[in-house]
């Protein structure tokens, strides 16, 4: 069935399908509307969003999160608008990737651009035209000194002038504002006790501030600067001990580079999560946000620290948890020889010398299938998200060996795994070696995820 590009339908006299296909998206995103209520997100773009004429949509979506509850500081960029004004005045300086000095004349035109970015964020907030997103919207942006400075000062001989540095956020002030609904903007700018002004990085800026506010998100919009494996997909979740190897080894584009080591330096510091988004892509922050794989690449903790390659002397410490799950029949018996045998598949999590969870991988890429087993924690160590951890961990595992779905048999378990993704499977849809070891006298269900 098809329909002009143009036409729109009423409720009433909508088609059957295109009714169902949007309760059933209402329905499928109602999980995220309840998780993000009340959080803290923390969206930076830097000025070549703006140049590229995609502000208005951006804060389309903006807004919506907005109404949804979720507690926005926006932090903008200018540097496309002020290498413009140097043009402009005749001045051969130019701003590029990096700390560079700002002059007296460059921190002027920075002055001047911000002053413009926020007038046009200002006004796309305000807008309220009837049958567009920002009908009633009604939406307060509050700028200010928020953002305390201080001189990035002489380096190398280099007297680096007006460029500064963050040297203190005012995180009760900032709270007092998105606690009543409005939205914090910031530009790249900072002020010391002596009433200077300093020229910020955007990327130092917001990364600052979602520190400081201990933000759920940080998010940066990029031009396409999201992580590619080496077919080209983009890497949609990347463990933050992975982004510092990449960074270490010196392969990235300095773009793709400043933002990751950003987002690894948030998540460190107690960032959730932290975002890179195409701003190309119409919608990438709903889709990301709202959409169980997202649009971009997500840099993650994942307790890193806890959670390392099993060893030949950790089988005894495996067998001793997954011999409980077999006596009871959550787990088919393996046997000690099964373990060892399959040891390097296997992910522990160990604390103070104690193991206390793990997870297998086992991959059939002729399929592009990978199989998730043994996934176990310690009873007394539940309920704290290690098994949330383990299964992160095995989809990256996953996608890292080339699979493009992730299947696991359980027989007790199944509701845990479909809030996270997985759908019901058949036994035709294992792959074929497979199939041939599939127990039909334990008759579990198959539960199978896209990575």
């Amino acid at each position: 069935m098809t329909t002009p590009e143009n036409e729109t339908y009423s409720a009433q006299d909508a088609p059957e399908f295109a009714a169902a296909q949007f309760v059933r998206w209402f329905r499928d995103v109602a999980p995220y509307v309840h998780d993000f209520r009340g959080k803290t997100f923390v969206v930076a773009f830097g000025g070549e969003l703006v140049r590229d004429g995609v502000l208005n949509a951006l804060i389309q979506d903006l807004s919506l999160l907005s109404a949804l509850g979720v507690k926005l500081i926006l932090v903008h960029g200018s540097r496309p608008q002020v290498n413009e004004q140097l043009r402009l005045k005749g001045y051969d300086m130019q701003f590029g990737r990096g700390t560079e000095p700002t002059s007296a004349p460059a921190l002027e035109c920075a002055k001047e651009a911000a002053g413009e970015i926020r007038l046009d964020i200002e006004a796309a907030f305000s807008q309220g035209l009837p049958n567009t997103p920002m009908s009633h919207a009604k939406i307060r942006v509050i700028s200010g000194n928020f953002v305390t400075a201080r001189p990035v000062g002489v380096i190398d001989g280099i007297d680096y002038q007006h460029t500064g540095a963050v040297r203190k956020i005012d995180v009760e002030a900032m709270k007092a504002v998105i606690n009543q609904g409005a939205i914090v903007l910031l530009s790249p700018l900072g002020f010391s006790p002596t009433g200077e002004a300093f020229n910020l990085a955007m990327e130092d800026l917001a990364t600052s501030v979602a520190i400081a506010l201990r933000a759920e998100k940080l998010i940066f919009l990029t031009q396409d600067r999201l992580i590619k494996d080496p077919a080209g997909n983009t890497i949609t979740e990347l463990a933050r001990e992975i982004a510092d190897r990449l960074l270490a080894e010196h392969e990235l584009d300095e773009d793709t580079r400043a933002f990751l080591s950003h987002a690894s330096r948030a998540v460190k510091r107690g960032v959730a999560r932290a975002h890179l988004l195409p701003y190309t892509l119409d919608g990438s922050v709903l889709l990301e946000i709202f959409t169980h794989d997202g649009v971009g690449t997500m840099v993650v903790e994942d307790a890193l620290d806890d959670l390392r390659p099993a060893e030949v002397d950790d089988i005894g410490a495996i067998v001793q948890l997954i011999e409980p799950l077999e006596a009871d029949g959550t787990l088919v018996p393996r046997g000690r020889a099964v373990i060892e045998r399959d040891v390097e598949r296997f992910t522990v999590l160990e604390h103070d010398g104690v193991i206390y969870g793990c997870v297998a991988v086992i991959p059939y890429l002729e399929d592009g299938m990978a199989e998730m087993a043994c996934l176990i924690v310690h009873p007394e160590w539940q309920g704290e998200g290690e098994g949330e951890m383990l299964l992160r961990h095995a989809e990256m595992r996953a996608r890292a060996m080339g699979a493009r779905r992730l299947f696991v048999l359980t027989t007790r378990t199944s509701h845990w795994f479909i809030k996270r993704g997985f759908v019901r499977g058949s036994v035709s849809d294992l792959p074929k070696e497979r199939q041939l070891t599939y127990n039909r006298s334990r008759n579990s269900l198959i539960f199978i995820k896209r990575l």
